[in-house]
């Protein structure tokens, strides 16, 4: 599947600037892992009471051909019985895409690597997990829309306070 936005320059670019291109070269399962522990330990469904938890992870790197990157998200969703506290599945997902990425300056190049691609495998992500889900054997769940842009800063805040921690070790 190839994703690219039209030749045309942005709106209030300049005629020199480089038009946004991107392309979506491939998408794959890095790693797929799904436990089901109700199935395991011979538990039945009654008075189960599904809480979920969801986290998310990025990750991306440049690769040895030109104006190509590699961008992972990685899912791990767990499902507690909410009455008993006791796991109902794991499921561990890392989804991949390379992509094919021109005309994005510099300094806008980690943010766009970490905000937009993971915004274009999202909805392949979304379908996986609820397939897993249902074919394990529990209603299909739909992961809510991430606010990757959020997450961003989030991850941009953390480095921001390890890095003031160690600062204040180091002195």
């Amino acid at each position: 599947m190839t994703e690219e936005t039209n030749g045309a320059t942005a709106p209030g670019a300049d005629e020199g600037q480089q038009a946004l291109k991107m392309q979506i070269l491939a998408q794959f399962v890095r790693d797929m892992s799904f436990e089901n522990m109700v199935a395991q330990k011979g538990l039945t469904s009654a008075d189960v009471q599904p809480e979920m938890q969801v986290q998310v992870s990025l990750d991306a790197k440049k690769r040895q051909a030109e104006n190509q990157y590699e961008v992972i998200c990685k899912f791990k969703v767990t499902s507690n019985n909410k009455a008993t506290n006791t796991a109902l599945y794991l499921l561990e997902l890392e989804y991949g895409g390379i992509f094919h990425i021109e005309g994005v300056p510099a300094d806008q190049l980690h943010p766009f690597l970490l905000i937009e691609c993971p915004r274009q495998l999202f909805p392949f992500v979304r379908r996986i997990v609820s397939d897993v889900t249902r074919d394990g054997g529990f209603p299909p769940f739909n992961l809510e829309m991430v606010d990757f842009v959020q997450l961003y800063r989030a991850e941009l805040a953390r480095r921001a306070e390890v890095q003031a921690a160690s600062g204040e070790v180091a002195n």
